[in-house]
């Protein structure tokens, strides 16, 4: 049992336990409720170098003593959920420490919509935001390596981590950032925890590289477990810790600082939006849209817009009066295209950006053009009033399902999936089968050119048979993944939903490797236990929630 007051007495920030900080806690975006016993905030890095050294040196004495690193609680795994400590980075540790043009330097608990509001001003953006960035952090962003809309163009989260502070699980800050094969070299040789730790994963990438790399998966996004196969980049001669930090969910580390790497922001922007009655030919309409090198190529369902319209006056009160009036004036064309055409099935938002307006409107058109012998109505939006419009439909659908939907919850379980777009001719049919089975409402958004779409089926929690349903479809759901090497989680990292299932993606030796990982990190597993290595079926079937009412950001 934690000893709230002898912590205390070892950091100077807050450590609480009452009875509501526990129960906001002991929730996320997710499916489950997880008790802590104590909620710690620290002021900065000492104190985290100082739970840290209060959980070692009591770990032998209470075996259940763990630390989770939280920030704004928007996931949807279950990431952030612990019955030991949860670090909450948000209140003291959110500070933006720098940015000019080539990066910017921040604490965890910054959130990323602050972030961007200081690079914007120097015209630029860290491009792998989510839809809910106006709730995360970048240390969420980092520990999940997050991806978004952009993703197509940009990448995920890991590609714009160029440095990082770690408190690894010696209680002790670590800076990490890129090495080159001498300057590895030279690491390995001392004798720290760091230089032992680097040599010990070095030595199980090097032993078994062949195998770790066949492990990738044939896909252009991925969060199931650990990185091996970015850390040592052969061709560059370039051993970088950071690429296995970076999506890790705190399991190896607590990041106290991190340096992201920034884009311009291109001046014009155009939207492509077609509206799709059935999604027997996505695959062909996502081969046909991609040789125009979209910068972010998205879609949502016919449920997300009905919702839109439906709950209309909680989506638009949002913007205030005139903001409200404006994007309800720009949703008139839409009415009238349901009234003629019927909702459709699918709309997809094919995005493309550059500094000539000329240039980008013909690339516009052109994709317009190329997809005209589909027969389905497509329009171009030419405004960022309009192209706003979609992105919001599009970013919202998720919330306005948690809040209005009564009597049955969101449940994020199949949330994530991804195979190769060129796939999904043949796979698309095959899980709209295996989803007919459940009767489920459900709906489907997500990033149409990765292949990567976020199902979100509506279910009755309380309902004791929506625990086998959970586990049963995502089993069947996973394998149908797993066939087509694709992964069970592209952006939205394994949590406690999905580390069970990393089985199916990635063979024993390669899960042996995992666990390798962990145990050369985290010797005592004091660092997010359950998550990417030791979860389990029961686990999940005992700790889901059975009134899913958590908010975002709490």
């Amino acid at each position: 049992m934690l000893n709230v007051s002898d912590l205390q007495k070892n950091v100077n920030g807050e450590v609480m336990a009452d009875e509501p900080t526990l129960v906001k806690y002991s929730r996320d975006a997710s499916l489950f409720e997880v008790r802590p016993e104590g909620v710690v905030f620290p002021r900065d890095a000492a104190d985290v170098e100082a739970v840290v050294k209060y959980v070692v040196a009591h770990k032998a004495q209470d075996p259940t003593l763990s630390i989770t690193a939280r920030s704004a609680g928007t996931d949807m795994s279950g990431g952030p959920l612990n019955e030991s400590i949860i670090m909450d980075f948000t209140k003291y540790m959110g500070a933006l420490i720098s940015v000019d043009e080539q990066k910017g330097i921040a604490q965890p608990g910054l959130y990323y919509r602050d972030f961007e509001k200081a690079t914007l001003k120097l015209n630029r953006i860290l491009p792998s935001y989510t839809a809910s960035k106006e709730l995360n952090t970048v240390g969420g962003m980092n520990a999940n390596n997050s991806g978004g809309e952009k993703s197509i163009k940009y990448g995920k989260t890991e590609r714009y981590v160029l440095r990082q502070k770690v408190v690894l699980s010696d209680g002790n800050e670590y800076e990490i950032k890129p090495l080159t094969m001498a300057q590895l070299a030279v690491k390995m040789q001392e004798t720290t925890f760091e230089g032992k730790l680097y040599k010990q994963v070095y030595d199980l990438i090097d032993m078994h590289y062949d195998e770790i790399m066949a492990a990738k998966p044939a896909v252009t996004k991925n969060s199931a477990g650990y990185y091996l196969w970015n850390v040592w980049d052969k061709e560059k001669g370039i051993f970088d810790l950071n690429k296995l930090i970076c999506g890790s969910q705190g399991t190896l580390a607590l990041t106290t600082e991190v340096e992201l790497g920034l884009v311009p922001v291109p001046k014009f922007s155009k939207m492509v939006v077609m509206y799709l009655p059935t999604i027997a030919r996505l695959g062909e309409v996502v081969d046909e849209v991609m040789k125009y090198n979209p910068e972010s190529f998205e879609s949502y369902d016919d449920y997300s817009m009905k919702l839109a319209i439906k709950f209309s006056f909680d989506f638009f009160s949002q913007l205030g009066f005139w903001g409200a009036l404006k994007l309800g004036i720009q949703f008139i064309p839409d009415l009238l295209r349901v009234i003629v055409g019927g909702v459709p099935k699918l709309i997809l938002m094919a995005e493309v950006t550059g500094d000539d307006e000329q240039e980008v409107l013909s690339r516009a058109e052109a994709i317009k053009k190329a997809v005209k012998h589909f027969k389905y109505q497509t329009h171009v939006a030419r405004s960022a009033a309009e192209v706003e419009k979609y992105w919001k439909i599009r970013r919202e659908s998720f919330n306005l399902l948690r809040k209005h939907v009564k009597g049955k919850q969101t449940a994020p379980f199949i949330d994530d999936i991804i195979v190769n777009p060129h796939q999904m001719p043949e796979f698309l049919p095959k899980l709209q089968t295996i989803l007919d089975q459940y009767k489920l409402i459900y709906t489907i958004a997500g990033h149409a050119g990765n292949g990567n779409f976020h199902i979100i089926p509506l279910m009755d929690l309380n309902n004791p048979i929506s625990s086998d349903i959970i586990l049963e479809l995502s089993k069947k759901v996973y394998q149908l993944v797993a066939d087509y090497h694709g992964s069970i989680t592209a952006e939205h990292n394994d949590g406690i939903i999905r580390t069970p299932f990393l089985s199916y993606m990635y063979k024993p030796d390669i899960i042996q490797y995992f666990a390798k990982i962990k145990a050369i990190f985290d010797p005592l597993n004091i660092f997010n236990p359950g998550k990417k290595v030791g979860g389990s079926f029961d686990y999940i079937k005992s700790h889901l929630v059975q009134s899913h009412t958590a908010e975002h950001g709490s």
